[in-house]
């Protein structure tokens, strides 16, 4: 495309990788294909991986130590991480952009020789806006060449897409022989043989290029190669994205079983606690029972051993006194009874600790507890 060649509408091999304007005001929606697909951004450095995604140097260079493409991860097969491929088709529809951009312009585009006038027409094989005098030189000085030149005015009118349609060149592809490219020899064969462009010239006195065919129609048929691959991975596309719709309800359904399964443990948690909780409290009031079980059989068993302490206490004292001041009337006529009450305190045993039952026993409550 002779688009490509450098011009002062177009950028220079000068410039950053990256334009500093942001995308909106950079190119119109419809033509954001053409930008840097990770960095959303003009660059006359567009590189093509082999995964047909296009990236910026700038881009590039901050994936080196990745090694994969940001977009899709295909892994770059060149060690240093950058493509030798150029996307040439998206860095010259920019070029061709910003031309149309200045034609839109509200100022207009100034003459590209003179610099001061304004520009009243467009030559599109020089790409040079010119004002009324400069073209009036243009078309003497190509007169020979039938240079095509269009009014400002009527490409003002004209969409980005009829634009981009209008200025597409015909084929100016030079001869592949050594020395001949120099010289400006325009190619119109192709050599199936070698694969290569060549001029009317070699493909005449060079007896090794065979067979022949016109250079657009080499052209056409590669183009209508990539529409035959490009309709059969359309096809193909078809499966993938029936695989990739089954990955998506598989992962949805995945999320849904987690969702489920996360809401049923919380539901099981929160009735076991529940559970737990009113174990709890059952517990508690067993504890309770028994402790005040316990605390009624102690206070029985205390209140009977004092008793009898304190009937061996009487006794004790009385014998006693009997002993110090009782007369012998006294003597005979209450020996028997006092007799026969330390004889029945003598018969009487103190209730064995080891072999009594526990009062308050925890037993059940200590087998409940282990069994939660």
């Amino acid at each position: 495309d002779g688009a490509a060649a450098p011009m002062e509408t177009g950028p220079q091999p000068g410039t950053a990788s990256c334009s500093t304007s942001s995308h909106p005001t950079a190119v119109e929606d419809d033509f954001r294909f053409i930008l840097c697909e990770r960095c959303q951004q003009e660059s006359p450095n567009l590189k093509l991986l082999t995964c047909l995604h296009t990236l910026c140097l700038s881009c590039l260079s901050e994936n080196k130590p990745i090694g994969q493409c940001p977009v899709c991860r295909t892994s770059i097969p060149q060690a240093n991480g950058i493509p030798n491929m150029d996307n040439v088709l998206f860095t010259n529809l920019q070029t061709r952009l910003s031309i149309y951009k200045k034609i839109k312009d509200s100022n207009g585009p100034s003459c590209s020789r003179c610099r001061g006038e304004a520009a009243a027409m467009w030559c599109s094989e020089c790409e040079e806006f010119l004002c009324t005098k400069c073209f009036e030189d243009h078309q003497w000085f190509f007169k020979k060449r039938s240079h095509e030149a269009r009014r400002v005015e009527d490409l003002r009118a004209e969409s980005a897409h009829q634009f981009l349609e209008d200025t597409r060149k015909p084929c100016n592809l030079f001869c592949s022989r050594p020395g001949h490219s120099d010289q400006g020899h325009i190619s119109s064969i192709y050599c199936r043989k070698c694969e290569k462009a060549l001029c009317c010239s070699c493909a005449l006195l060079d007896s090794h290029h065979a067979p022949f065919c016109d250079i657009r129609s080499e052209t056409q048929r590669r183009q209508e190669e990539l529409s035959t691959m490009n309709q059969e991975l359309k096809q193909k596309r078809g499966s993938f994205e029936a695989t990739y719709t089954a990955l998506q309800d598989e992962a949805a359904r995945l999320e849904e079983a987690q969702r489920e399964m996360r809401e049923l443990i919380q539901q099981r948690v929160e009735q076991l606690v529940r559970r737990i909780r009113q174990e709890e409290e059952e517990l508690l009031g067993l504890v309770e029972a028994r402790q005040e079980e316990g605390r009624r059989e102690l206070a029985s068993e205390l209140q009977g051993v004092e008793g009898v302490l304190r009937r061996m206490e009487a006794g004790e004292r009385l014998v006693e006194k009997m002993r110090l001041y009782a007369t012998e009337q006294e003597v005979m006529d209450m020996q028997p009874f006092i007799k026969g009450s330390l004889e029945e305190l003598q018969q009487l045993q103190p209730p064995p600790a080891g072999n009594r039952a526990q009062p308050g026993d925890l037993a059940e409550c200590r087998t409940r507890l282990q069994a939660l």
